[in-house]
């Protein structure tokens, strides 16, 4: 059984239920109860028409599902008979932005569009951000109840359908779902339903960044700096079709902060070499994602590639401008101490950093280095 093709339909199923007049909260429950149905009856009886199959489903779901007798009724006369057409609209864009509304928090505008859009399961969701699934439940409940007034045709803001979407793509891997590729799944399926430079910039940011991903950790599971990462693993497919689909995008002349992130991205994946890495460009693609975003984030990863182009006084220079409050901020700072030589003060740094950090990889990787070089000093 095809279980993408499932999750494929679901945005479409969905959409369908909700402009024959259910609610968008009890819509998703009977979609879910059908794809739930479908995993179940499939591998033995596959339909020779999937989508239908499966807005047939939901729609008797939601239909057993409804207690008043006179709204049974009312929405019964408008049921397409089982054979019939299933309507073309695609519902997938106004799917996107509602589950990515202003109203939710980031954290429920994920779980909500990985279960609406995604078609994954409660479960699947849970075990994939390490939750409990009754705790995953309640967020996605009180998600569905935040935005079912929200009328379904309204306009949506694409910036934020983009965050949530690579809000999800950085979660990585964890339990049977791999986000990333889940990330990149659904922004394909955007992109095929928009035509907007920055999906296309996201989409290639992801694609960029994901080829990189078999030589980002050793089989000990710590974690491998991209200058020290064996360039030989990294998916050549995945670069040349992000390249490809960036250089679209950038053709439109319409520069948005995904594209610009990607630029910097192709130019990492375009050296053969690390010292081959031409930083000079990518400190000019900074700047332009500084002028975008004003993010001070930007700002502590352009340091660093001021130190790479025009050496480390250059970079702690640029360093120095910033809030050393800033995530990272220590860690960037070892760094440059200890390209400029600096190897005690770089040591201490790189203690105070893994101190900071915020997950065990990281903190793991900084003590590491640490340890090199206090024993280099001795």
């Amino acid at each position: 059984m095809d279980e993408a093709l499932i999750r494929s339909l679901t945005p479409s199923v969905l959409g369908i239920l909700v402009r024959r007049g259910a609610d968008f909260a009890a819509a998703e429950d009977a979609v879910q109860d059908a794809l739930v149905e479908a995993i179940r009856v499939w591998p033995d009886d596959p339909p020779r028409d999937p989508k239908g199959w499966l807005v047939t489903a939901a729609w008797r779901k939601f239909i057993d599902a409804t207690r008043a007798e006179t709204a049974r009724r009312r929405r019964e006369e408008h049921v397409e008979p089982e054979a019939g057409p299933v309507p073309d609209t695609d519902d997938t864009l106004q799917l996107y932005f509602l589950c990515a509304h202003p109203s939710l928090t980031p954290s429920s505008a994920v779980a909500l569009t990985l279960r609406a859009v995604g078609g994954l399961t409660t479960r699947q969701i849970a075990q994939a951000y390490l939750v409990p699934e009754a705790t995953m439940a309640q967020r996605i409940s009180r998600a569905k109840k935040t935005v079912g007034d929200v009328r379904f045709d309204q306009p949506g803001d694409v910036a934020t359908v983009l965050r949530v979407l690579y809000l999800v793509f950085n979660e990585g891997y964890s339990g049977d779902v791999d986000l990333a590729a889940e990330a990149i799944r659904l922004t394909r399926q955007l992109a095929g339903a928009i035509d907007h430079p920055e999906v296309a910039g996201l989409l290639a940011l992801m694609l960029l960044h994901h080829a990189r991903r078999a030589s980002r950790t050793a089989p000990d599971g710590s974690l491998i700096a991209l200058a020290d990462q064996d360039r030989a693993k990294w998916d050549t497919e995945l670069i040349a079709e992000g390249v490809e689909i960036l250089q679209a995008a950038l053709a439109q002349d319409r520069l948005g902060e995904f594209q610009a992130q990607a630029a910097i991205a192709a130019l990492h994946a375009d050296a053969p070499r690390a010292e081959e890495t031409d930083w000079v460009q990518i400190v000019e693609w900074y700047d332009e994602l500084a002028k975008l975003t004003d993010s001070p984030i930007v700002r502590l990863n352009r340091a660093v590639a001021v130190a790479e182009a025009d050496g480390p006084r250059a970079g702690l220079k640029a360093l120095g401008e910033l809030d050393d409050s800033l995530p990272r901020y220590t860690a960037v700072a070892a760094y440059l101490h200890e390209r400029d030589g600096d190897e005690q003060t770089a040591a201490r740094l790189y203690v105070e950093a893994a101190g900071k950090a915020s997950n065990l990889a990281e903190r793991e990787y900084l003590t590491r280095q640490a340890a090199r070089l206090n024993r280099q000093c001795r």
